[in-house]
């Protein structure tokens, strides 16, 4: 059973950072892509960070491209997003996600497995 477990989120002021973190169970993070996407109130999911993680390539959504950073640690089985810089706009909850499949698109219906989600805050 493949478990995804976020953690890191919380209330920060603009300009701040936050790190999260995804922990996985039961899949092998340096086998598919994983992601995080993030929803907002009254909005669609949309993602944030790609990464490919046998060969450790990254894709971002423009809007984020600059102050976040997605990564991997192989050894923990753990993703992590580095968000810098944080704008109000950043606001959401932020889902962890992995796919089964070797090759996708940052877009929800690519993923077959979600995290329970952890909230960013960023006030003004």
């Amino acid at each position: 059973q493949v478990e995804l477990e976020e953690s890191g989120g919380g209330s920060v002021q603009t300009g701040g950072s936050l790190r999260l973190s995804c922990a996985a169970s039961g899949y092998t993070i340096r086998s598919k892509p994983m992601a995080w996407f993030r929803q907002a109130p009254g909005k669609e999911r949309e993602g944030v960070a790609l990464i490919y993680t046998v060969a450790g390539n990254r894709y971002y959504a423009d809007s984020v491209k600059g102050r976040f950073t997605i990564s991997q640690d192989n050894a923990k089985n753990t993703v992590y997003l580095q968000m810098n810089s944080l704008k109000p706009e950043d606001t959401a909850m932020y889902y962890c996600a992995a796919a089964k499949r070797s090759w996708v698109g940052l877009v929800p219906s690519f993923f077959d497995y979600w995290g329970q989600g952890t909230q960013v805050t960023v006030s003004s």
